[in-house]
């Protein structure tokens, strides 16, 4: 217990400020990127609207092995980034178990301004961002198996009063789904902002703010989104209504 207190008790006020920020940043992001302006959708958002046009043009599409390539990629994602934070969080805490090593660490980079204890702790926050990537990447990834079982239940019979429902299903789990796997990247971001803790306090909040900015900007204005803005289909209709006819033009007399 002393020595959790003696941590804290080496953060200055700008180092407090500095891990508020960051936090809330990341927070604050996260809640603004899933809850956009109705006038400004997130590319998050947009992507909705496409997974769900997925899973409704899934219904007829015959083969189907397009489709579960696609989910086999997606699966892949995940599974490739959990093994990574996986490895980041073995390091970080191999190096937080040796304070001989983070010692030398530390006087290595003529980065020696505080004590051993006050650097676990600035390598502390960007293990905790770290951790909850791994977290928000595996739930993700079992989301997506969820996904591909929903998938295969789906009927190819467009007539089928179940093929509609189970679309539906399909297409609110691959989207939550993205939203973990999301919410994991970003996590990422924020960790390797974290880390500019280590340059001290106005080093974090550089990081942050950065950090910030540079997730903000591809979620809204980046080219991506832009190009998902340009493209973006029409309203759905069922897959049985046919659009009436245009009726042709009256000859001039």
């Amino acid at each position: 217990m002393d020595s959790f207190i003696s941590r804290f008790s080496a953060l200055t006020f700008a180092d407090l400020a500095a891990v508020v920020l960051i936090f809330s940043a990341w927070i604050g992001i996260g809640w603004f990127t899933e809850h956009p302006p109705a006038g400004k959708p997130s590319v998050s958002v947009l992507m909705k609207r496409f997974r769900r046009e997925w899973m409704r043009q899934f219904i007829t599409r015959e083969p189907r092995i397009f489709d579960g390539n696609i989910l086999t990629t997606l699966r892949e994602g995940t599974a490739f980034f959990a093994s990574a934070c996986m490895i980041a969080i073995g390091g970080a805490l191999a190096l937080l178990s040796n304070t001989d090593q983070l010692r030398g660490l530390v006087q290595d980079l003529e980065l020696d301004r505080g004590t051993a204890l006050l650097w676990e702790l600035k390598l502390l926050l960007p293990t905790f961002f770290v951790v909850n990537a791994f977290l928000k990447f595996v739930w993700s990834h079992r989301l997506f198996g969820y996904c591909a079982i929903l998938m295969a239940a789906v009927p190819n019979q467009h007539d089928d009063p179940n093929a509609i429902p189970r679309a539906d299903q399909a297409a609110d789990l691959n989207i939550t789904a993205a939203r973990s796997f999301n919410a994991g990247l970003r996590s990422v971001y924020f960790a390797l902002g974290a880390l500019g803790w280590l340059a001290g306090a106005a080093g974090l909040i550089a990081t942050a703010l950065l950090v910030l900015f540079i997730t903000w900007r591809r979620e809204f204005a980046s080219a991506s989104r832009r190009a998902i803005m340009r493209s973006l289909p029409p309203p759905h209709l069922p897959v049985h209504v046919e659009l009436p006819a245009k009726a042709p033009a009256p000859r001039q007399p």
